[in-house]
């Protein structure tokens, strides 16, 4: 998979992440993203992320936040037993606006 994919999907794959988390209720925008390229994809790619603060709390403020995701990219192996491989790692932050206040 090609390296530009990977990091436009995980774009993607955390704002899906959040937006899910916050509702319809928050507008969600990317604010910065740090890449680091492990290896080559050479087949279907599998997005972890874990959020480093509680969205919970967050969203209880009422307010705008910033939250930030760690995410770890994987290949995807097809072979029975075998683990997947870890190609690339993100940290990308976004921030969520409620929309009553636009």
């Amino acid at each position: 998979m090609a390296g530009a994919a990977l990091l436009g999907n995980s774009e993607i794959a955390g704002g899906m992440y959040v937006f899910g988390l916050c509702g319809a209720d928050f507008q969600v925008v990317c604010k910065q993203m740090e890449y680091k390229f492990l290896r080559p994809c050479l087949g279907p790619a599998v997005y972890k992320m874990k959020a480093r603060e509680n969205v919970n709390e967050l969203k209880a403020s009422g307010g705008e936040f910033n939250i930030t995701l760690d995410l770890d990219i994987l290949q995807q192996v097809t072979k029975t037993g075998e683990r997947d491989r870890r190609v690339g790692k993100c940290v990308i932050t976004f921030h969520a606006s409620p929309k009553v206040r636009q």
